[in-house]
């Protein structure tokens, strides 16, 4: 004779018979595995949202003749990578995290040796094509030459692992800071990635600025206009010029903080 299916107890609730429990098994892992794939689905649709409107800002740079499809592929590869990585900036406004790092010379530099000066901390990736842009035409030389003369810390930093894309030796450094004829006060190497995992530091170039207090007043990208196209260089706002010009001024900064844009920072992993 045919079981009654179970009925509700008095509480409210209901028993599951035996013969039906491998069943309810089944659709509880189905329901699991549905749900997981939802949020997966849900997940890549706001990557893709995020990716298709950087998209809009490469658009004009594409059509370059010099954008070769090795360069194409590396900024697209930077960008799915940036959306899925994440790190938390200390806020501006807050103490800046103490730090000790080697230059290329083997020199050790730390922050607490620029107290009372602002300083400018900038993530490198010399293959990368939006460091390539502000390196290329001398825009990046320029503002650390104008500054540096003007007293401030300009501190490069290369926090990409080793046998990873812009990871550097102190050789390398070396060659770099001669042949590009760059104008900071250091280029640093950190390869386990420390500190820039403590500054939240995705992007390259990602720029925080430093007051002689020791206080974050800028943090984010290095101008308004997020492409690898080094033309629009003279019609984008510069937020590093500004926000120096302002500090050095006496003034507060006017924008903070804004979104970095750039090649994801490939950092050691855990």
């Amino acid at each position: 004779m045919a079981q009654s299916p179970a009925r509700p107890l008095c509480g409210g609730q209901a028993t599951v018979a035996p013969y039906h429990f491998s069943s309810f098994v089944i659709s509880l892992s189905f329901v699991i595995r549905a749900s997981s794939l939802a949020a997966f689905v849900f997940l890549q649709f706001l990557a893709k949202m995020s990716f298709s409107r950087k998209l809009n800002h490469l658009s004009p740079f594409v059509s370059n003749k010099f954008m070769n499809t090795k360069t194409i592929l590396t900024i697209l590869a930077s960008l799915v990578a940036t959306a899925a990585f994440a790190l938390d900036a200390p806020q501006v406004g807050s103490a800046a995290p103490e730090f000790s790092l080697t230059d290329a010379k083997g020199k050790t530099h730390s922050l607490a040796d620029y107290k009372g000066k602002y300083v400018v901390l900038e993530w490198f990736n010399p293959e990368c094509p939006f460091v390539k842009k502000h390196y290329g035409g001398g825009n990046m030389q320029n503002l650390q030459k104008e500054f540096t003369s003007k007293g401030v810390a300009w501190l490069t930093i290369d926090s990409n692992a080793p046998g990873t894309e812009g990871n550097l030796s102190a050789e390398q450094a070396e060659k770099v800071t001669s042949s590009w004829k760059t104008h900071q006060t250091a280029l640093l190497l950190d390869t386990d990635g420390k500190v820039g995992r403590a500054y939240g530091a995705k992007n390259t170039p990602n720029m925080v600025i430093i007051n002689p207090d020791g206080k974050i007043v800028y943090e984010g990208a290095i101008d308004s206009k997020a492409t690898p196209n080094p033309a629009d260089i003279p019609s984008s706002t510069n937020y590093v010029k500004a926000a120096l010009d302002e500090s050095l001024g006496g003034k507060p900064v006017s924008n903070p903080q804004t979104k970095p844009y750039g090649c994801s920072v490939k950092y050691k992993s855990s």
